[in-house]
């Protein structure tokens, strides 16, 4: 059986947790942040679980994840 290759794309956007949980990064947070508030700015920095209809999807994307 041959090497997998990583999908270099999903790879920079989903994480995986210790515990086997996929998570990723909110969308929005790279350019027009100068016109939002503080607080609004800081919820972009967090990342949050992906929905479990893209798990599978992705897992296939990330082999050794």
């Amino acid at each position: 059986m041959p090497k997998l290759k990583t999908h270099k794309g999903a790879e920079s956007r989903f994480h995986v947790t210790g515990g086997g949980k996929l998570m990723r990064t909110k969308c929005g947070k790279s350019h027009l942040r100068r016109k939002k508030a503080p607080r609004t700015k800081r919820l972009y920095d967090e990342m949050i679980p992906a929905s479990s209809a893209d798990k599978k999807r992705v897992k296939r994307l990330l082999p050794y994840k």
